[in-house]
C-alpha cells in the first residue's frame, strides 16, 4: 500500500479557504469591538452629563426659592431686612488653630535696583561681587 502524502491538494485548498475567511472576518470584528468601546464611552459621558444636568436643575430650583435668596443675601452680602439690626463681628486675633501667612516684601522693580547699583558705583559705596562670601580655596 502506497503511503499517502500528509498535505493533499484538498487539504491545502481547505487551509487557504479557512485563512481567507479568518482574514475577511478580522476587520469587521475589530470594527465591531471598536464601536462597542465607543458606545460604552458615549454612555458613560451621557450619564455624566445627565448627572450634571440634574445638579443644575436642583440649583436652579434653589435659586428660584425666595427664602434662599434672602438667606444668601444675608450671608454673602451682609444685607439686613427692614427693622432688623445686623452686626458683623471682626476677629481681632486669629483663632489658635488658624495660621497667618507672612508675605515677603515685594521686590523692587528691576530698573530701581539697576539705578541704585549705578548710584552706589558712582559714589563708591557699593560692594564687589562675592565680597560678602568667605574664600575657602586653599584653606583647610
Amino acid at each position: 500500500m502506497a503511503k499517502r502524502p500528509q498535505l493533499t491538494g484538498r487539504a491545502a485548498i481547505l487551509a487557504i479557504v479557512v485563512c481567507a475567511i479568518a482574514m475577511s472576518l478580522a476587520y469587521p470584528v475589530r470594527e465591531y469591538i471598536a464601536q462597542r468601546r465607543a458606545i460604552a464611552e458615549l454612555q458613560a459621558e451621557k450619564a455624566r452629563v445627565e448627572a450634571e444636568r440634574r445638579a443644575l436643575e436642583a440649583q436652579a430650583r434653589q435659586i428660584r426659592d425666595p427664602n434662599w435668596i434672602k438667606r444668601a443675601a444675608k450671608e454673602r452680602l451682609h444685607y439686613c431686612g427692614p427693622g432688623e439690626k445686623c452686626y458683623v463681628v471682626m476677629e481681632v486675633q486669629p483663632r489658635p488653630g488658624q495660621t497667618t501667612v507672612k508675605q515677603a516684601a515685594p521686590a523692587p522693580p528691576w530698573y530701581q535696583t539697576l539705578w541704585e547699583s549705578v548710584e552706589a558705583a558712582d559714589k563708591g559705596t557699593g560692594r564687589k561681587a562675592g565680597a560678602g562670601e568667605k574664600e575657602t580655596v586653599g584653606q583647610p
